[in-house]
């Protein structure tokens, strides 16, 4: 209820009817022209006052005028224009009609009274003068054209009780003010007007003063800036679409916050509907198009919960002929509008009558069709429909919904690009990604890798690689940067390391050879001059399961955590080196001892790099979850991911790898240190096959004679001693190696028909799964690998 003055009430005879016509107040101007007191009418019905007993026609909100015929208590009629507004229900009560009419306003003012004096009438201004009741005085043509009421009916009422709004009641407050106080005062509101469009009003209010300067009534003069404020508000719409759409690069979120950001603001319905990507990543149509067109639903949004006028589902994809909406704006390549006021939109939407009954359900008048296009491509249609709304689209709100959706289809084509790039680039590194670890006699394996959620694919890879001697290599490795280049330097380097570690190097030597590529390919990306446009990180370790030693050296790259059988995790001590590419910095190789049965874990910095805390509480983490870890090293892998890694998913792409050793009985292992005579050769074989019989290995005795007695006489006749023969067997191979000091490697040559020498070698590549040689700090090892399961 609007504030009541002290010096105000019985000016106007007022009632309150509720819905079904029972009065509920009654106050004493009622009183002064009917005669009946409020303990006589409140909870009488309304219509005992009218003298034919008939109500007039219902009243239509929110505002009601005419003229009644009412009856006095003294029996005698009164006939009297009445004022009703309508008073929607709210939290406070139900809702009710407030009924009034002015009792004084048409007497005669007295000489020289400053309110008549009040130059008004000629004003292209809406100007009102209100008394010091602040009951209306006078107003001139343009307020009686903005309130649709004739001054003579409405002077003497108060500003509730000509408008009857909410915003009526505050309005009055600040006349009350500037009455009491002498100083104008300005005031901004936003009314709605006839057709429920919100009209911006300037009101500056200002006292009237008489000769001694005493202030008499205050004079009202409203400015309508509509234009302004609904050219602010677009404003402000485009600047809140620019900052909420396209949060992410997630195509079906970003046509979301499109439909989000237009209702209420634009429209009260609106649906995106996009064509699906090209097959085979080509490009989105362009130039002209021809229907029909397939589109998937991919947001919509109402004012009514739930979205009952969605006539599609989120994915469901509907063919558009050429008669729709959707299509229609689609060929001409621009904004179609269509409303029942022009006639067109029951014939716009006669091929769907699913959709044609949905615009009569609702009430739906307007529709708006905006065609999705960014970089010259179509990439689907934005449909908005009003039919809360009672206005139709503007050429203004045609402008301002092509201007959003522009900007929303530029970042869905943004996003898709980047998903086909991303979805591309985790291809590739997936391929060249190990897709299974090996079984090795030396660790025991498990791996996980994870893309970065939204940077996306990057450069890290893992790999366990087998060595020669039964030993096995580790290697993880971080490429700087994300996306496809980045994959495609991870896989150059990948097959570089399992290259090098072919060849035996030690993990530093390796580490150096993987520099000087990396400045390669660094000068290839950047040009001569340009050096560190590629860049990387990487640990190399190599475990012997027979010595149970490790070596391990790393550029860059976060140290190993290893957790020993029945101890606590903690990070190998390790000398951190510089990153790959920089060139001429040398790398330093550590050894240390690793018990059976140790969980070693290599990973990338993905895993401990976070914004909501630091490296060292990540490493103490990663601790902690593997001192709580059970014994399936997979069962780990997911614990740590769960423990270091964000719900949203990890800031950087993850990689991941734990090795659990292992290690080779002595009683495995046979070694002979060989005398420097050809004549002693046979008995070296007698021993080998002894030894093979105590190992229950007499299947493969003849091949393993053979390759004995061929690498022990190359290594007495171009070796330099000391000679050693060292015999390594697990379940599936049997390993013969022999070692000297000479750092000569030998090779294949093809013997010709009557040389008496140089097939031995050929000989041994013919018998065995495969051999090679390596180089060591003594010298040189060749060492040959015989599959058992082959021979038994």
């Amino acid at each position: 209820m609007s504030p009541v003055y002290p010096f105000d009430d019985a000016a106007t005879a007022r009632a309150v009817v509720d819905d079904t016509g029972t009065l509920l107040e009654w106050n004493d101007g009622a009183r002064r022209l009917l005669g009946y007191s409020a303990a006589e009418m409140v909870g009488r019905s309304a219509a005992d006052l009218l003298v034919d007993g008939e109500a007039p026609r219902t009243p239509r909100p929110p505002r009601w005028d005419g003229t009644l015929t009412l009856r006095h208590r003294d029996g005698s009629t009164v006939t009297v224009w009445l004022l009703a507004h309508r008073k929607e229900p709210t939290d406070d009560g139900p809702g009710h009609w407030l009924v009034v009419t002015p009792l004084e306003g048409d007497g005669p003012s007295p000489p020289g009274d400053p309110l008549d004096d009040a130059r008004l009438v000629q004003s292209p201004c809406a100007v009102a003068i209100y008394d010091e009741r602040l009951r209306l005085r006078r107003m001139n043509g343009a307020m009686t054209e903005i309130l649709g009421l004739p001054e003579e009916r409405v002077r003497g009422l108060r500003v509730p009780e000509m408008s009857g709004r909410p915003q009526s009641a505050d309005i009055e407050q600040h006349l009350h003010h500037v009455l009491t106080t002498g100083r104008g005062h300005d005031v901004r509101t936003y009314l709605p007007m006839g057709d429920e469009r919100m009209n911006a009003w300037l009101a500056r209010i200002a006292p009237i003063t008489d000769d001694r300067g005493r202030v008499r009534g205050v004079c009202v003069a409203a400015h309508d800036f509509t234009e302004q404020y609904l050219a602010r508000e677009r404003l402000q719409l485009v600047n809140e679409a620019s900052v909420r759409v396209g949060t992410t690069l997630d195509v079906t979120r970003t046509a979301q916050e499109l439909a989000d950001v237009c209702v209420p603001a634009l429209a009260d319905f609106v649906s995106v509907d996009l064509l699906d990507p090209p097959a085979g990543g080509d490009e989105y149509l362009s130039g002209r198009l021809t229907a029909p067109f397939s589109l998937r639903r991919a947001a919509h949004r109402s004012i009514n919960p739930g979205n009952p006028e969605a006539v599609a589902k989120p994915g469901q994809v509907d063919v558009y002929p050429a008669s729709s909406p959707q299509a229609d704006s689609l060929v001409v390549g621009h904004t179609i509008v269509a409303s029942t006021d022009t006639g067109d939109l029951s014939d716009w939407l006669s091929w769907d009558d699913v959709r044609l009954e949905r615009i009569k359900q609702y009430g739906i008048h307007s529709t708006m069709s905006v065609p999705m296009q960014a970089r010259g491509q179509t990439l689907g249609v934005a449909v908005l429909t009003r039919f809360r709304r009672p206005d139709g689209f503007t050429p203004d709100d045609v402008l301002l919904a092509e201007e959003i959706t522009a900007r929303a289809a530029v970042c869905i084509d943004n996003a898709r690009r980047y998903s086909r790039e991303r979805e591309t680039a985790l291809a590739l590194q997936r391929s060249l990604l190990p897709r299974s670890l090996p079984r090795t006699a030396a660790v025991e394996a498990a791996s996980r890798y994870l893309p970065a959620a939204r940077a996306g694919v990057g450069g890290d890879w893992f790999d366990v690689i087998p060595l020669s001697g039964m030993r096995v290599a580790m290697v993880v490795g971080d490429v700087v940067g994300h996306g496809i280049q980045a994959s495609a330097t991870m896989g150059r380097l990948r097959t570089a390391v399992r290259t090098l570690a072919d060849i035996d190097l030690a993990p530093d030597e390796l580490l150096t050879h993987l520099d000087d590529l990396v400045v390669r390919l660094s000068a290839e990306a950047g040009g001569e001059g340009s050096p560190g446009e590629v860049g990387a990180t990487c640990l190399y370790a190599v475990y012997d399961p027979v010595s149970r030693r490790c070596t391990v050296a790393r550029a860059g790259h976060p140290a190993p955590v290893m957790r020993p059988p029945g101890g606590s995790p903690r990070e190998v001590d390790l000398p951190p080196g510089p990153p790959l590419g920089l060139g001429g910095l040398p790398f330093e190789s550590v050894e240390f001892a690793l018990p059976e049965g140790t969980v070693l874990s290599l990973y990338t910095d993905g895993l401990i790099e976070t914004r909501d805390r630091d490296v060292d509480a990540s490493q103490a983490l990663l601790c902690e979850a593997l001192s709580r870890s059970s014994g399936s090293l997979e069962e780990t892998c997911d614990l740590i991911l769960h423990e270091l890694l964000p719900a949203g998913g990890a800031l950087d792409d993850v990689a991941l790898l734990l090795a659990r050793t292992k290690g080779l009985p002595s009683s495995q292992v046979a070694t002979w240190d060989i005398p420097a005579d050809p004549a002693l050769v046979g008995p070296i074989r007698k021993q080998v096959v002894a030894q093979l019989e105590r190992w229950s290995l007499s299947g493969v005795t003849f091949t393993a004679e053979l390759v004995v007695s061929e690498l022990v006489t190359n290594a007495i006749r171009y070796g330099a001693h000391p000679i050693r023969l060292r015999l390594i067997h697990d379940e599936t191979t049997l390993i013969c190696e022999v070692s000297d000091t000479n750092h000569t490697a030998p090779h294949l040559r093809r013997a010709k028909t009557f040389d008496e020498g140089g097939r031995g070698l050929l000989l041994v590549a013919q018998l065995t799964q495969r051999w090679g040689s390596r180089h060591t700090g003594e010298g040189k090892t060749i060492w040959a690998e015989i599959a058992l399961a082959d021979e038994v």
